[in-house]
């Protein structure tokens, strides 16, 4: 199929790109600002996508700019889907991603996509009401909805926290100051994660609301011992009050049984995996 992916120069379109390609797809990125709705259509209009991976966003939960979320993640968003329904009402699936996020402060157990919403910052407020909004398409679009748990991988920005944590000991840097040591998060592949998108593309269950997680969590003081274990390098670890969010997710982590039922031979990463992967590669940019 010709799959449009919005977001491709970003650090998850490129894995994407790979994996689409490697498995016969073609992949073409947007070019429009998706703020700017005439150009979204036209740009629509023109490319014709049998398919289509919406990425882009603002995913950085502390972007100083709250409007931003709204104007990219949620207006963007719809300016998007109605171009789509104009012009390529064909269109065989168009995959959102979501996030996570949205579940909130949900402390205890493992969250499934019927757990209560419950968005604890401006990103996943965002994020929801996209989702809402998105159903107003739902009879005229395949669409998608995913979920994805927090997931890293080679060439993600240090500015989120495990490529932060692998920097320090790529480096081997003696100090690291971190926020709370005992959030725990479902931490994924961004590979794992971008097989399950292009798998959920391909099978297109429209009108599902999917996570993608790896069922596994792990705390900032885990992630330490095993960067620790792999490089054997010690790193001792301060806590930055600035750090500490007052609004923090306590605990992150995703029942994928519904994604296992969607898509055939999938299987997340295990982190320390993904941990070699990211401190033992020759480079830091994405391969």
């Amino acid at each position: 199929m010709r799959v449009l992916v919005t977001g491709l120069a970003g650090f998850t379109g490129r894995y994407l790109k790979a994996e689409l390609e490697a498995h016969g797809h073609i992949v073409i990125g947007l070019q429009a600002d998706l703020t700017d709705p005439n150009a979204v259509a036209t740009e629509i209009k023109n490319t014709a996508p049998q398919a289509v991976a919406h990425l882009a966003g603002i995913a950085f939960v502390g972007h100083g700019d709250a409007n931003a979320f709204y104007q990219v993640n949620l207006i963007g968003t719809r300016n998007l889907l109605a171009a789509l329904a104009q012009h390529a009402p064909d269109v065989s699936a168009v995959l959102l991603a979501s996030s996570a996020n949205v579940y909130g402060n949900q402390s205890e157990g493992v969250l499934n996509e019927d757990t209560k919403p419950n968005p604890a910052n401006d990103y996943a407020v965002s994020k929801l009401a996209m989702e809402h909004m998105a159903r107003l398409w739902s009879d005229s679009l395949p669409i998608i909805i995913t979920r994805p748990f927090n997931y890293t991988g080679l060439g993600q920005d240090t500015k989120f926290l495990i490529p932060k944590i692998v920097s320090h000991f790529r480096e081997q840097k003696q100090i690291i100051e971190l926020g709370n040591l005992d959030v725990s998060r479902d931490f994924g592949d961004v590979r794992a994660v971008c097989e399950a998108y292009r798998k959920l593309i391909e099978a297109c269950p429209s009108r599902k609301t999917i996570n993608v997680c790896s069922g596994f969590k792990h705390t900032l003081r885990s992630i330490i011992a095993l960067c620790e274990k792999i490089t054997g390098h010690a790193i001792e670890v301060q806590v930055n009050p600035d750090f500490v969010r007052a609004n923090e997710v306590r605990v992150l982590v995703g029942d994928n049984s519904r994604l296992h039922s969607t898509i055939n031979n999938w299987q997340p990463y295990p982190l320390e995996q993904t941990l070699r992967w990211m401190l033992q590669s020759d480079t830091q940019s994405n391969k």
